[in-house]
């Protein structure tokens, strides 16, 4: 009975907040601030949820970082999606195993 209540709650959550900007919002924006604003949100969003992740999927910061660094700057190149990932995740083992090596 508990997950069955839960999935009807987050089901009605996710339901109001899909609905919810559509029954307000009927007209369209006029303000180009707002609606410069509503336009980033998801970029917003998206980068305060992965950027920790990225620095403490690693237990090392020194890897995290240069990996990052690796993946921004292949990404700025117009590398697809997977090359970065692959660079970047194999910058982070690189750098940790060398740390341990030779630190």
């Amino acid at each position: 009975m508990k997950v069955a209540c839960s999935i009807l709650v987050m089901a009605v959550v996710t339901y109001l907040i899909r609905m919810l900007p559509m029954t307000i919002f009927r007209k369209k924006i006029q303000s180009q601030f707002l609606q410069d604003f509503l336009y980033y949100i998801p970029y917003a969003v998206l980068s305060a949820m992965t950027i920790p992740a990225v620095f403490y999927a690693t237990a090392d910061i020194p890897s995290a970082v240069l990996a990052t660094i690796t993946a921004v700057l292949l990404a700025w190149r117009g590398l697809p999606l997977i090359a970065v990932a692959l660079a970047a995740s194999g910058t982070a083992f690189l750098t940790a195993l060398i740390e341990k090596l030779f630190f």
